[in-house]
């Protein structure tokens, strides 16, 4: 299994605050988590990027 590191965008603003590491496995969709955005100042949702 490889690792490779995505970062996570904020789906209302746009702006790559996270970066993660994740193993690369059988995924067919993409990442998705509930995290705070600085820039909008509340919490959404960030999306893997690639």
């Amino acid at each position: 299994m490889a690792i490779k590191k995505t970062s996570l965008a904020c789906s209302v603003c746009g702006s790559r605050n996270y970066s993660k590491v994740i193993s690369e496995g059988q995924r067919t969709e993409r990442l998705e988590l509930k995290k705070f955005c600085k820039y909008c100042k509340k919490h959404t949702i960030h999306r893997e990027t690639k």
